[in-house]
């Protein structure tokens, strides 16, 4: 079985800038988040989705240097960006997350990637109730799930967050944690005191 992670990624943030290139260190926030990924045992391989815009060359770059693929489309239709970039891998199963969220737990990544298999549904995340911190958010879906909803999603708002179709229209799941508290906690990077707090 095959399974792909992708993750968004592009420096033109309104809040924060070019926040995924900031470091600690001698990483930058993209590279923690990456490295991160590398260590959940379920997953094949991984590829940063980006923009086509020049901005976003340093992306590709920082992509050359983690030895990860770098699948680069528009910057708006992001459903279109995640369905093209996993095409070409043809995977069986597709694990969606994004970059702001530096500190995402690898083995919260496969316990959801397993969970999706055995419960046989189309998608399943922790993020349709939220009792895992802000900033841990995993979603795993079917290729052919992907597939269907980038050949039937019309509303801008479905093409641009790539998974609402999949949520209205499929058989899912939520996965919860045993502790609701934890919604509470913030690790995820969206303004300049984000950043503090992670670093």
């Amino acid at each position: 079985m095959k399974i792909i992670a992708i993750t968004q990624a592009r420096t033109g943030s309104t809040r924060f800038p070019n926040k995924i290139m900031n470091k600690i260190g001698n990483e930058t926030l993209l590279s923690i988040h990456i490295n991160r990924i590398k260590k959940a045992k379920k997953i094949n391989s991984i590829i940063i989705a980006t923009t086509n815009k020049k901005n976003d060359d340093v992306i590709k770059q920082q992509a050359d240097k983690l030895n990860v693929n770098c699948f680069r489309g528009d910057e708006d239709d992001v459903l279109d960006r995640f369905y093209q970039a996993a095409k070409i891998h043809n995977p069986d199963y597709v694990v969606r997350l994004t970059s702001d969220c530096p500190l995402i737990d690898p083995s919260l990544i496969d316990m959801i990637i397993e969970t999706t298999i055995n419960s046989n549904v189309d998608y399943c995340s922790n993020t349709l109730i939220e009792s895992y911190p802000d900033g841990q958010d995993v979603e795993v879906f079917s290729f052919n799930s992907l597939k269907k909803a980038w050949e039937e999603s019309v509303l801008i708002s479905d093409r641009e967050h790539v998974t609402p179709y999949m949520k209205n229209n499929f058989k899912v799941l939520n996965v919860h944690s045993n502790n609701m508290k934890f919604n509470k906690v913030r690790m995820t990077v969206d303004e300049p005191n984000d950043f503090v707090v992670i670093k």
